[in-house]
């Protein structure tokens, strides 16, 4: 899923593979999910660090120090917004809530790295990848067809074992982003990279922009103008002395964290030499069909949230009430809607005040679903949420419909792998569950049923 780059990106540096690591016997093994905390990691080393099979939660913090005792004895606080809870979901019923259109399943992506669902493109096509793998050293890559499970091979994308992640899949034209080399001595800035497939003539070729200073998140979002809007390094939110506290749950107490901000610019998918600097300091960036939504940081507090009319420049701004001690952690927009993603702080037992708020875009308080564990991701395009919970009695993958209000319960089981990618249509979600005993997943594509 997209998150999961900015999650690796952000995790701490401790833990980076060593620089003589395999390539070749990493990329055999399947890409584990690991949640995003404070801290970064060098972009080289994301190359190798996102398919580590068994990647633990990471933080910076330093060994000795607790969580305040008040705060752990508190319960977290409720949201300023209209509040509902996981237990309310209710449970989905294929054929009455949604339809599956089609599965796939690696059965063991510990021995191996395997075959993906990456995405859904605008005419209802999967894009569908092969590898790398131990025996394979590039990626493969198909168009499915959901109804028939008929794949038309791409032509090879000679990238060796380079990662990618869909940022367009049009009917014109699928771009995956990537990784180049490294613009800074620390690696921790790399060139933005796109690699575009021209759909009817069916080729590739690779963009790059030398004008473009190096990012720190090889992604971006891809807007209606069609230009890639991409972010460069400004500020880091500062890690206390001595590191963060670690809560009861072992991770890393870092609520309340000061942001980090970046700069916004944006590149030509056919012109190497057309960059343009948007002028603006931002955290996380979003778009619907006709407006630009961004936040002033991210990764720590949100600050305001911002809402730029795409046809007449008009801009608006509002505290979207986040709460004293939530950081952002992820940024969705669509129609009149906008979703932010919240770690808000961990208190007794290890209960974690998450929360996945949804606004509309004058700044009212749809709902907010708060519980521990929930995380959320509106996929570019959709309507519908996708909250995924790990573990406990109320794990497993959710759905939050925008247009009609609807809360489910897709799954009882989410798999330890980040899988996924953007849906065609505002109907459709993706969701994975683990198979033999773990080792494996099952990724599903589905559509909510009016």
């Amino acid at each position: 899923m997209g998150n999961d780059l900015a999650e690796l990106m952000r995790s701490s540096a401790d833990d980076a593979p060593p620089g003589d690591v395999d390539v070749a016997s990493v990329v055999a093994t399947g890409r584990r999910r690991v949640r995003r905390r404070r801290g970064l990691v060098g972009a080289t080393a994301l190359a190798t660090a996102a398919v580590v099979t068994g990647a633990a939660t990471l933080a910076l913090t330093s060994a000795g120090s607790n969580v305040d005792d008040d705060r752990l004895a508190a319960s977290p606080p409720r949201p300023d917004a209209p509040t509902i809870r996981l237990s309310d979901a209710e449970p989905a019923v294929e054929g009455r809530d949604y339809e599956e259109l089609t599965s796939y399943t690696n059965e063991d992506l510990e021995a191996d790295n395997g075959q993906y669902l990456d995405g859904v493109t605008d005419d209802g096509l999967v894009l569908f990848r092969d590898g790398p793998r131990a025996d394979q050293r590039y990626p493969r890559f198909a168009l499915l067809d959901p109804a028939t499970g008929d794949k038309d091979w791409l032509p090879r994308l000679d990238i060796d074992q380079t990662q990618t992640w869909p940022v367009e899949l049009s009917t014109d034209r699928l771009v995956l982003a990537g990784m180049g080399a490294p613009t800074s001595e620390d690696g921790l800035h790399v060139a933005q990279l796109a690699y575009v497939f021209d759909r009817d003539a069916r080729t590739w070729r690779t963009m790059s922009w030398p004008d473009l200073p190096g990012v720190e998140l090889p992604a971006g979002d891809v807007g209606p103008d069609g230009r890639l809007y991409v972010t460069t390094p400004d500020t880091q939110g500062a890690i206390p002395e001595g590191g963060w506290p670690v809560g009861t749950d072992g991770e890393a107490e870092d609520a309340d964290a000061e942001g980090d901000t970046f700069r916004l610019w944006s590149v030509s998918l056919t012109d190497a030499d057309d960059v343009r600097d948007e002028g603006l300091v931002v955290g996380d960036v979003a778009f619907t069909d006709d407006a630009m939504v961004w936040t002033d940081s991210s990764n720590g507090d949100a600050g305001m949230v911002h809402v730029r009319d795409l046809a007449t420049g008009e801009e608006t701004a509002f505290d979207p009430r986040t709460g004293e001690r939530c950081n952002l952690l992820g940024l969705g927009a669509s129609g009149d809607r906008i979703v932010l993603s919240q770690y808000c702080g961990t208190y007794a037992d290890g209960v974690r005040d998450d929360r996945v708020q949804i606004l509309s875009t004058d700044g009212e308080q749809v709902v907010t679903i708060q519980d521990s564990g929930a995380e959320g991701w509106l996929p570019a395009g959709s309507e519908v949420v996708n909250l995924t919970v790990y573990g406990g009695e109320h794990g497993g993958t959710y759905a939050y419909d925008l247009a009609g209000g609807r809360f489910l319960r897709l799954s009882e089981d989410v798999s330890s792998y980040g899988l996924g990618g953007p849906t065609g249509q505002p109907r459709e979600l993706m969701w994975h569950t683990p198979e033999n005993r773990g080792r494996g997943a099952t990724q599903h594509l589905g559509r909510l049923l009016d």
